[in-house]
């Protein structure tokens, strides 16, 4: 499967000043009627802060802050050094979680957040080859399962990105965005990115008809009854191509080469659909259109044929990048990028071991992750046995044991517990349940209500039952509105159950929000952000 940073658009800064710039919706006025939500005219507001972090970037280490100031920062310092920490989740990191937990280490793992809590899978849809699921299972419900399996077991999970990892001196040190915390060994399980095409017109169009993500942004009404392309001849794009014929009218599959290089059954099934054409041998040389994606310059690269393609989507499925920048300069990598391992998952780095497509340039599988990650965290009890630093924490199954394995269990509870109190509204808003008072609702209906009548600062999260992203977005700014509760309101909208709402609001993919207050769209963030920049631009906005 191919790595996906599913998400909208970047946010837009006005050149103007510092705010930042919605834009016009004369384009949108014939849809009005249908949705009162937005403003009639283009509008730069100063409220909240334009410094957002783009919403795709690659793992990067950060200035490397002292012990001591961080001490004196934070409030989530550790003192104690951990077993093992996993940086990365997905199949390999969760499954080396479940490993290394029911061996009593306790390890500590970062899931990510912006970068991709659930790795590639959270992208997918149907996932048919994963043994013990004969009718098949999504992407984001496998890994769920895997990551309450790995909890079950005592394993410490942050929904947090890495920033730094320093492996200069042992205990080897890791920080996130909210903690840092020592370990004696290190599973590195960041997976890989999408690969872009790098056409002239790509930051053009790219989240206005341009994506890497056909299931974050397929049923955006932006490519809803229209012919869209994918670019790409192995399983992920062919994936790609099918899921899309649900919602456009025709898909085109844009192959480089000959051939398909996707699996057989997946081959058979694209060259099969009378929605899909296959054209072999065919490049892009670049994209046009006036202000959203229309059309595709291609040339065929055995002929040298041009050729121009109506398409309102291009979504790409062209290979991987390796997410190895947070070790680049301490570990031992490939020609590409990719964490040279010996013995399976062991790098050049004595305790550190890496799991996953970080590592695995040819297979890619979900099952040959999960494999590595049942490697490495076999490895880690070995490596930390033989050099006697290993600190067991007896019993931690949920089934019963010592005192100490309850204590995982019961911040467990209380953590499911907290996740549940900050869950969105039930169900859609109405006539007959509409409170104003409420801070939560969902639908439509209440988007309306509240833009006509609401006092408060209004923040409005765009969602589609398919995007992985949305899944990790959901609870994290759940939770940031339960610190703002009373204070500001709070929507839900999924774009496939109300369409109308999304195609006014110019919604070009999932996840994205909208800040409104006294009837003016104070901001437009897509993607996926830390808790504390929602929590900037509430408190700026109030």
């Amino acid at each position: 499967m191919l790595a996906r940073q599913c998400h909208g658009t970047t946010p837009r800064i006005s050149k103007r000043g510092e705010g930042i710039a919605v834009p016009s919706l004369a384009s949108v006025t014939h849809l009005q009627h249908r949705c009162p939500i937005l403003l009639p005219t283009t509008h730069v507001v100063n409220k909240a802060s334009a410094n957002l972090r783009p919403t795709s970037r690659p793992i990067t280490a950060t200035r490397a802050v002292s012990v001591q100031e961080r001490a004196a920062t934070s409030t989530q310092q550790k003192t104690t050094t951990e077993n093992v920490v996993i940086v990365g989740s997905g199949p390999a990191g969760y499954t080396a979680a479940i490993y290394a937990a029911r061996a009593n280490l306790k390890p500590v793992v970062f899931e990510g957040f912006q970068n991709g809590k659930g790795g590639q899978l959270m992208g997918t849809t149907e996932v048919e080859n994963f043994p013990g699921f004969p009718e098949g299972i999504t992407g984001p419900e496998l890994m769920e399962r895997m990551r309450k399996q790995a909890e079950r077991w005592g394993a410490e999970l942050y929904t947090e990105d890495v920033e730094f990892i320093d492996l200069s001196q042992r205990p080897f040190t890791i920080r996130s965005s909210d903690r840092e915390v020592k370990a004696h060994s290190i599973i590195i399980a960041t997976g890989a990115t999408a690969k872009r095409l790098g056409i002239p017109s790509e930051q053009t169009f790219w989240s206005k008809g341009i994506s890497a993500c056909a299931i974050c942004d397929g049923a955006s009404p932006l490519f809803k009854r229209k012919p869209v392309a994918v670019v790409g001849g192995g399983d992920s794009a062919v994936e790609e191509a099918v899921y899309l014929t649900k919602y456009a009218s025709h898909v085109h599959l844009l192959v480089r080469g000959d051939k398909l290089r996707a699996s057989k059954a997946m081959a058979d099934r694209a060259l099969a659909n009378p929605m899909i054409t296959v054209h072999f041998n065919t490049n892009v040389e670049d994209a046009t259109g006036n202000g959203v994606l229309s059309g595709l310059h291609l040339v065929n690269s055995k002929t040298g044929e041009k050729s121009t393609l109506d398409v309102a989507g291009m979504f790409y499925g062209i290979g991987h990048t390796p997410n190895s920048k947070l070790v680049a300069a301490q570990v031992e990598l490939d020609e590409k990028g990719y964490v040279k391992v010996r013995h399976g998952v062991s790098t050049s780095v004595d305790g550190v071991f890496a799991a996953g497509d970080l590592h695995d340039a040819e297979w890619r599988q979900a099952i040959t992750a999960a494999g590595s990650g049942c490697m490495a965290a076999l490895s880690v009890e070995r490596y930390l046995t033989a050099n006697s630093l290993v600190q067991e924490f007896k019993g931690t199954s949920v089934d019963g044991g010592h005192e100490e394995a309850q204590a995982p269990t019961q911040e467990a509870a209380a953590a499911a517990a907290a996740a549940s109190s900050s869950k969105s509204a039930a169900s859609p808003a109405d006539e007959s349940n509409f409170d104003i008072s409420a801070t939560k609702f969902r639908g439509q209906y209440a988007l309306r209500r509240l833009y006509h009548e609401s006092d408060r600062l209004i923040a409005v999260l765009y969602t589609s039952p398919t995007c992985g992203p949305c899944r990790s977005l959901k609870p994290i700014f759940n939770s940031v509105v339960d610190e703002y509760a009373g204070r500001i309101h709070y929507v839900e909208v999924d774009i496939e159950a109300d369409p109308e709402i999304a195609e006014a609001a110019g919604i070009s993919g999932t996840p994205t929000l909208q800040f409104f207050k006294d009837k003016e769209m104070l901001q437009l963030v897509p993607g996926v952000k830390q808790k504390r920049e929602y929590r900037e631009l509430i408190t700026a906005a109030l």
